[in-house]
């Protein structure tokens, strides 16, 4: 495929945005390849995602933040990411001692599906070094106590920079993270949990959930922040359960959308489609 470029925009909704960006690229020799946009009317925000062929652009990929800064962001007072096709990121797993979530990732990521590197798997436990093994994988441990938590976190934060580590997937890792790694990676981290909460809270939400006979469960994936599982979400799915379905049911269905709904948040933000906005994500698609 070409190399391409990726813009991903907001700013206050305005006459002749579309134009000046558009523009911006074809005087420069640029093929748009993909646009998307939308504009908040309640809150008069307009968003972005273009993304046009590097083939015969006039401007080398390191001049192009600063021309497009110069000749449109500033005037329209835009807030700006640009990030180009063949950059290939590097993302760390944490985990604990559910393997679900990994497997499916590190299966995508063997198979060639995504574009992205992982050198770093990390835990709080033992259990799932042979996972990361059989793949070869990096696997550190870090056991979490109330006591050494900071402290270990950032020792964690010190191999992620060391790692050169672009963003984390918490793939079912059963710590809180404090301020010492949100604060590090913002936007960057990205959860996965059971739809129940904040209904049924605990380590036995679906045996709560079950004796509520609820009729429908999901997961949700969400960027990490200060707030308990109240971070911007990006990606979300339900299925129906009915009376016969015993708790076993629940938690195997429970586990299988926990592994598509993680897979395609993770996959949307390595295709750079999500943009934060407070606290919710425009997701393009």
């Amino acid at each position: 495929m070409p190399r391409t470029a990726i813009l991903l925009i907001h700013c206050p909704d305005q006459p002749g945005l579309v134009a000046a960006i558009s523009n911006f690229i074809a005087n420069n020799g640029g093929n748009i390849v993909d646009l998307d946009q939308h504009v908040d009317n309640e809150g008069g925000v307009f968003f972005m995602r273009v993304e046009w062929s590097l083939e015969q652009f006039r401007i080398p990929s390191d001049a192009i933040e600063r021309h497009f800064s110069e000749a449109i962001a500033e005037r329209y007072a835009m807030r700006w990411q640009l990030h180009f096709s063949d950059e290939r990121p590097r993302m760390a797993i944490f985990v604990s001692q559910l393997p679900h979530c990994l497997t499916d990732l590190l299966a995508r990521w063997q198979s060639g599906e995504w574009h992205v590197d992982i050198p770093l798997i990390l835990s709080n436990h033992e259990s799932l070094r042979p996972v990361a093994e059989q793949f070869g994988i990096e696997f550190r441990v870090f056991e979490i106590t109330p006591e050494n938590k900071r402290a270990q976190e950032q020792r964690e934060l010190e191999l992620l920079q060391s790692h050169r580590i672009d963003f984390v997937v918490l793939a079912r890792y059963m710590q809180v993270l404090s301020p010492v790694l949100i604060d590090a990676m913002p936007g960057r981290i990205i959860n996965i949990h059971h739809s129940f909460l904040p209904a049924f809270p605990g380590a036995r939400p679906y045996h709560s959930a079950h004796a509520r006979g609820v009729k429908i469960i999901g997961a949700t994936s969400h960027y990490v922040t200060e707030e308990l599982d109240a971070g911007p979400i990006i990606a979300q799915d339900v299925t129906p359960i009915t009376h016969r379905d015993p708790v076993e049911a629940l938690i195997r269905k429970g586990r299988d959308l926990e592994r598509v709904v993680l897979a395609r948040a993770v996959w949307y933000h390595l295709q750079r489609k999500v943009l934060s906005y407070g606290n919710r994500t425009v997701v393009f698609d």
